[in-house]
């Protein structure tokens, strides 16, 4: 198989554990820079260049698009698609899974269980907004990523002012989501890394002081953990309704059960150094075995 990885981190370790398990399994592997692709948008020839040379060829793409490259990142797939070139993350479902408020929206669609969530553009609403969702409340920029943009208010007042700050600031219209505190699993959450129909890792993660956001981005921990019938169904049921066979599902323990927080479409792979589980080789047999060939008649690795 002829694989591309779309990836601007070519040195970083989830790109070299994929690049290391393809290469392992007899695959032809090449991490192109997305960022530095130019697109041919000639209705005829949807092409792409990179480093002055058209890519084609290849049987299959793997995108590991950053957040802050969203738009771009997903242009560069979506040519791809244009192409037939087989995805395992269809553009689409990145650029829904990195839009808070849609996600939330089309995890409702499909009866998946989240802590209530409210938007609004209007501050005059605080008072209605939190006699609904209470407090503490979480706010929170639907493009926000690795808890960064999130803060938690305990008062009517500080909500208030923190809305006032984001809007204020707030000059592209990102949207502002109010988010219900789950107070016994503050502080931690649940990574289930889904591969496919299976959750293939998880871990759970701890803030190491007095900071409610446990992404290891935010100096949290990370530590093995045996994910309950209910949670692993749960995390399978949020990839399926967002489209995405490849992802980290993001959940917290409530006393209502199961709670999901978000769908990541383009999850790290520290989860590896954390469980001691294969993720990598797990991604690429899962590529091998839903990729067509090149004739279209076969599965690569079938």
């Amino acid at each position: 198989m002829k694989l591309a990885i779309l990836s601007n981190g070519n040195a970083n370790y989830s790109t070299k554990r994929l690049v290391e398990e393809a290469e392992k399994r007899g695959h032809e592997v090449k991490v192109i820079k997305y960022k530095n692709c130019y697109l041919s948008l000639d209705d005829k020839h949807p092409n792409v260049f990179y480093k002055g040379e058209k890519v084609e060829g290849y049987d299959a793409i793997l995108p590991r698009i950053s957040n802050n490259m969203t738009r771009y990142g997903c242009a560069v797939v979506r040519q791809f698609e244009m192409q037939g070139v087989w995805t395992s993350a269809a553009s689409v479902a990145i650029t829904r899974a990195r839009d808070k408020l849609r996600a939330a929206q089309i995890l409702a669609k499909y009866d998946v269980d989240t802590p209530k969530t409210l938007v609004s553009r209007n501050t005059s609403d605080i008072d209605d907004l939190i006699e609904q969702i209470g407090l503490p409340v979480i706010i929170k920029l639907a493009t926000g990523t690795h808890g960064n943009g999130v803060i938690l208010a305990d008062t009517k007042k500080a909500a208030k002012s923190a809305l006032q700050a984001f809007y204020l600031y707030n000059e592209d219209g990102t949207n502002i989501l109010l988010q219900e505190f789950i107070k016994e699993s503050a502080g931690t959450d649940i990574r289930a890394f889904v591969v496919g129909n299976r959750v293939v890792a998880s871990m759970q993660r701890a803030s190491l002081d007095d900071d409610f956001r446990s992404n290891l981005h935010q100096g949290g921990a990370g530590t093995p953990i045996k994910l309950t019938d209910e949670e692993k169904k749960v995390a399978l049921k949020a990839a399926k309704a967002m489209g995405l066979h490849i992802c980290g599902v993001d959940l917290m323990r409530s006393s209502k059960g199961p709670l999901v927080l978000e769908v990541n479409a383009s999850p790290g792979f520290g989860i590896e150094k954390v469980t001691g589980r294969d993720v990598a080789s797990k991604i690429i047999e899962y590529i091998e075995h839903n990729a067509p060939r090149k004739n279209g008649k076969d599965r690569v690795g079938a």
